[in-house]
């Protein structure tokens, strides 16, 4: 496995943090979203059988093994881990994980090249937004990291290994790869990037967690008409229960109202007026 992206990692690593960051919360008995800085990660399952959805920021490995083994109550290891894409603060703590766990990965197909080595990121946009965060994104990690053979593409048929009763659904838009994670019986959504319930281009937002519903963050959406459609994918699916990539959880009518004004809405609240990605 290549690990040449960590001094990357490291050379940009960003001390941004909000207050939310080393908490959790359990939003279903099996599903715990933790906020690790200004990211937020998943465990799903039991003890004996858990998935973990993204990897945080970097130099975060031991943050969030020390964070499962809490959750647990005893030392833990992931069936596998799944990725709702491979932007830098989704898997940050990636190659430092594998060298801990050896499990498989399992990323949409079209994420792989920037899994494997073969593709980087288009560089954050300052121009989308007037906030801090905005304008700091050219500063932020926008390449592909390596870890080869580890990293497999989800089955086709909307499986996940080691996610019984639970869907992959391609949500592209923020990045060509994007999905986000649905199980009907309880509606549960793990939506990554697709919608964000903090306006992430704002630092003091960030930093306070102030929630609010969003669309993709703006200054790393590439393509504004895939994340409109995957935005009405996702409220069709009218979910209870919501953890996003950034913000805090949302449920019940709160988020079915939310995310229903911001399909009606998503011009004005999401896509940005001035964008070098805007068509």
């Amino acid at each position: 496995m290549e690990q040449n992206q960590d001094s990357k990692f490291e050379a940009a690593f960003l001390p941004i943090t909000s207050i939310g960051s080393g908490m959790g919360v359990l939003v279903l008995p099996d599903v715990f979203c933790y906020t690790n800085q200004i990211v937020n990660l998943a465990v799903v399952g039991t003890k004996d059988d858990f998935v973990l959805v993204d990897t945080g920021m970097p130099k975060s490995a031991d943050e969030i093994t020390e964070m499962i083994t809490e959750h647990f109550d005893g030392e833990a290891r992931p069936s596998a881990i799944v990725l709702t894409h491979g932007h830098f603060d989704h898997v940050g703590s990636l190659v430092e994980l594998l060298e801990k766990w050896r499990v498989p990965v399992y990323a949409h197909e079209m994420e792989l090249p920037y899994l494997t080595g073969k593709k980087d990121y288009p560089p954050g946009d300052p121009g989308v937004d007037s906030g801090l965060v905005a304008k700091m994104s050219p500063m932020f990690p926008n390449h592909g990291i390596n870890v080869g053979e580890q990293v497999e593409r989800l089955p086709q048929d909307g499986s996940i290994p080691h996610m019984p009763g639970w869907k992959w659904i391609h949500t592209p838009g923020h990045t060509p790869g994007h999905i986000s994670l649905f199980r009907e019986h309880d509606r549960a959504l793990i939506a990554g990037d697709a919608f964000v319930t903090v306006k992430q281009e704002s630092l003091y937002k960030v930093l306070t967690q102030t929630q609010e519903i969003s669309g993709p963050p703006r200054y790393y959406t590439t393509d504004w008409n895939a994340a409109f459609e995957s935005v009405k994918t996702l409220e069709a699916l009218k979910p209870e229960f919501a953890v996003t990539g950034h913000g805090i959880p949302m449920n019940g009518e709160e988020l079915r109202e939310n995310l229903s004004y911001l399909v009606a809405n998503f011009n004005e609240i999401a896509k940005p007026k001035n964008s070098r990605y805007t068509h």
